[in-house]
């Protein structure tokens, strides 16, 4: 199990504006669309530790926003 901070990209269905940024401790919110153009939501931004992502995963379920994907970009 990763103890370390890294830097993580989480996709998202749909789109979030930026008055969720302080809910997601800072994380940047990027609203792009896939490739078959339906929107989604790229959150990305460095992550404590594992229990700070799961954090951020509760979160995105509280909202009820589906996740497409989750990608560990590498250590901080």
């Amino acid at each position: 199990m990763y103890s370390e901070e890294a830097r993580y990209e989480i996709h998202l269905k749909g789109h979030l504006d930026e008055r969720w940024a302080a809910r997601f401790e800072g994380m940047s919110i990027n609203n792009n669309l896939d490739p078959q153009g339906f929107p989604i939501t790229v959150l990305s931004g460095v992550v404590a530790d594992q229990a700070a992502l799961h954090g951020v995963l509760i979160k995105i379920r509280d909202i009820g926003i589906p996740v497409i994907s989750i990608n560990r970009i590498g250590s901080k």
